[in-house]
C-alpha cells in the first residue's frame, strides 16, 4: 500500500511539475506577446505622427510653390506691363520701362527728386531694389560719360547717387568689385562712411553716405529672341 502510494505521489508530482513548467511556458510567451505588441503600439503610433508631420510638410511645400507661381505670374506681368504697354488696345514691346532710358544692354532710372524727396545713399538703393534694379554701376569710360550725361541737377541737386562706396579703405561697386580707375575720383580716398555722387560736367564727388541726394538706378534691358 504504502509503494501504491508513494507511486501515486509521484505521478501526481509529476503532473503538477508539468503543468507548471507548461504555465510557466505560457506567462512566457505571454510576456512576449505583450512587449512584442507594446512594441509595435509604439511603432504604429510614430508611423502615424510621421505621417501626420509628412502631411503637414506636403501642406507647407504646396503652400510655397503655390506662392512662388503667384509671385511669378505677378513679376511676369509687372514685366509685360513695363515693357509691352498698350497704346490703342495694342502692345508696343519696350527693352525698358517707361521712364527708364535705354543705353547698350542697360536700363537708366534718373531721378532727379525735388530736395524734400531726395534719399540717402541707402534709401536710394532700397528705391531701387523695389524696382527690380540697383545703383548704377560704371564699367567703362563711355558708361561715364553716358551717366554724366544724364545727371543734370538744374541747381536743385548736389549729386546723383550711384553704387560705389566705401568697404574697408577700398572704394567697391555693388558687385563687390573694385573701382578699377581711381582717376576717376582723383585725390577722394575710400573713407569710412562715404559714398560717390555724379553730376554733369563734374567730377565724381565723395560725401558722407547720409547726405540726400538724387541717385540712378540701372537694370538689365530687356532681350526678346525670335526663333527662326
Amino acid at each position: 500500500k504504502r509503494r501504491r502510494l508513494y507511486q501515486k505521489l509521484v505521478y501526481c508530482f509529476g503532473i503538477l511539475y508539468v503543468i507548471l513548467v507548461m504555465a510557466f511556458i505560457g506567462v512566457r510567451v505571454y510576456c512576449n506577446c505583450e512587449k512584442k505588441s507594446s512594441h509595435l503600439t509604439a511603432e504604429i503610433s510614430q508611423v502615424k505622427q510621421n505621417n501626420h508631420d509628412l502631411q503637414t510638410k506636403m501642406k507647407t511645400l504646396r503652400e510655397k510653390i503655390k506662392t512662388c507661381e503667384d509671385q511669378k505670374h505677378s513679376q511676369v506681368q509687372q514685366i509685360l506691363d513695363e515693357h509691352c504697354p498698350k497704346e490703342n488696345n495694342v502692345n508696343r514691346y519696350s527693352s525698358c520701362p517707361k521712364g527708364w532710358i535705354h543705353s547698350q544692354s542697360s536700363c537708366y532710372a534718373v531721378n532727379d527728386a525735388v530736395p524734400r524727396n531726395q534719399k540717402t545713399w541707402e534709401e536710394a538703393r532700397e528705391d531701387c531694389r523695389r524696382k527690380s534694379s540697383d545703383l548704377t554701376i560704371v564699367g567703362n569710360e563711355e558708361e561715364k560719360v553716358k551717366t554724366g550725361s544724364e545727371t543734370d541737377g538744374d541747381g536743385l541737386i548736389k549729386g546723383f547717387w550711384i553704387g560705389l562706396r566705401d568697404e574697408g579703405g577700398k572704394w567697391k561697386w555693388m558687385d563687390g568689385s573694385d573701382l578699377t580707375n581711381q582717376a576717376w575720383i582723383q585725390q577722394q580716398p575710400a573713407t569710412d562712411g562715404q559714398c560717390v555722387t555724379s553730376l554733369q560736367n563734374r567730377e565724381w564727388t565723395s560725401v558722407s553716405c547720409t547726405k540726400r541726394n538724387g541717385w540712378i538706378c540701372e537694370k538689365k534691358a530687356l532681350s526678346v529672341v525670335k526663333e527662326e
